[in-house]
């Protein structure tokens, strides 16, 4: 029976392979559309692939610690662009995915109506999913390999 750490190593590998494919027709695509390749974008590119943004605040927010001098509008743009060229939808950026053994410490954020902000790590945000749809009678036995939501527009409301 295969190890938990040679689990872990044999996806992060196949992921590492599989980013570089997506990274390679993304940068095509760009190519394609005669967009020029530029250091930002392509930090932007490989933050996009890598990391969980749930918005562009988000994106704008990890890409300025690596360089002070990208701007908000870069960020926007490229967003644009790469929603136009069909390698993104916006509201595939708001995916949550974290198997039972996801080690992420804050991969789920919960605000409640008083304010209050808690802060789930994978195997507890995993873990309420699974036991909610349980208690509901959703899962029938079914694992969960992600869940997506869409953003709340219950503000623009008020």
């Amino acid at each position: 029976m295969m190890q938990k750490q040679e689990k872990k190593n044999i996806c992060e590998s196949v992921g590492y392979h599989r980013t570089q494919l997506q990274k390679e027709i993304i940068l095509q695509k760009l190519k394609e559309q005669g967009c020029r390749i530029t250091k930002q974008r392509l930090m932007l590119l490989d933050i996009i692939l890598q990391e969980e943004c749930s918005c562009c605040k988000e994106l704008y927010y990890i890409a300025s610690k690596r360089d002070e001098k990208i701007g908000s509008a870069t960020v926007y743009r490229m967003i644009n662009t790469l929603e136009e060229i069909g390698a993104i939808s916006r509201k595939n950026m708001y995916k949550i995915a974290c198997c039972a053994e996801c080690e992420i410490e804050n991969a789920c954020t919960v605000e409640f109506d008083d304010g209050t902000v808690m802060e789930l790590s994978a195997t507890k945000w995993n873990r309420v999913i699974r036991e909610g749809l349980t208690a509901c009678g959703y899962s029938d036995g079914k694992s969960v390999c992600s869940v997506s939501t869409k953003p709340c527009r219950c503000a623009d409301l008020k």
